[in-house]
């Protein structure tokens, strides 16, 4: 080899290892960007007033007994801010804020997360999949913004039994349902037992938090997130009894987990519980949206 060549061969990997460098800070300076700031906490605030809405909307489904009421889902939560006053001004602020934190997510996932792991691989990807749900969401939340009444009422129940319904009917339908349903019971699970273990104080600034913001935010954290890891959970349990009976009709969606509480030994106490958990869920995206570690 030539020191010609092994000049022009030195030369680029330098030159690759710059680029990557001067990639990684650019990514890493637009995650840490005041407007990625802006979408990250403007995202919480519209989670919070979704699981708000959706606690309101179980609290009165406990109320009646489990029956009647409107859905208890993101569509029916979507369809009680409609019925307010600058209903489609809160539509699109919803949907902006859910676009908003899937992009901070898609940041977290490509530049890592402002915690002390959060460029590790696991985070990543757990970044990347957030990106996806919220993405999605958001754009079901426009499209309701638009006119697109499907994604209102009722839509996570009819949703999941569709989708079931077409998983069971390919090839080894049945075992690919029951895999992704017992992963979701695992998730719902995991996400109880982290609010239970107050994981989520590792993403908190508690230097910029009074005594009493620590505790309003343990409280709801733990509560409300045991609360819709339960919920998850529950609704991936039926879509395992699903894959088992080959009975999609078996599946249900939030509003129809919801319901089924009422069912149980305890009654629509238990509901209600759950529901007032979902509402306080709501509020503790409220002070993430505050406190939370950005960047």
């Amino acid at each position: 080899m030539s020191a010609w060549t092994a000049g022009l061969r030195r030369f680029g990997r330098l030159g690759g290892r710059r680029a990557r460098r001067l990639g990684g800070d650019g990514a890493r300076r637009a995650a840490d960007s005041p407007a990625m700031e802006v979408a990250a906490r403007w995202g919480f605030t519209a989670c919070g007033a979704i699981y708000v809405l959706i606690g309101v909307l179980a609290l009165r489904i406990a109320g009646d007994g489990g029956h009647g009421g409107q859905q208890a889902d993101r569509g029916g939560a979507l369809a009680e801010l409609a019925g307010t006053p600058f209903g489609a001004v809160l539509l699109w602020a919803v949907g902006v804020g859910l676009a908003g934190m899937a992009l901070w997510r898609l940041s977290e996932a490509v530049a890592g997360a402002a915690t002390v792991d959060g460029r590790t691989v696991r985070l990543r990807l757990l970044s990347a999949l957030r990106c996806v749900f919220y993405g999605f969401a958001a754009y079901s939340v426009l499209a309701f913004a638009l006119g697109d009444r499907g994604s209102g009422s009722g839509a996570s129940d009819a949703q999941s039994r569709d989708v079931t319904a077409r998983a069971l009917g390919v090839p080894g339908g049945r075992w690919i349902v029951g895999v992704l349903a017992a992963a979701v019971v695992v998730t719902g699970v995991w996400m109880a037992v982290l609010a239970v273990l107050r994981r989520f104080r590792r993403q908190l600034r508690p230097a910029r938090m009074s005594r009493a913001a620590r505790v309003c935010v343990d409280v709801t954290g733990v509560a409300g997130g045991a609360a819709r890891g339960l919920t998850v959970a529950a609704a991936g349990a039926f879509a395992l009894e699903a894959a088992a009976a080959y009975d999609p009709d078996r599946a249900k969606g939030f509003d129809d987990t919801l319901r089924s509480f009422a069912a149980a030994p305890a009654g629509v106490w238990l509901l209600g519980l759950v529901a007032l958990g979902l509402a306080l869920f709501g509020l503790h995206c409220f002070g993430m949206a505050r406190w939370h570690r950005v960047s």
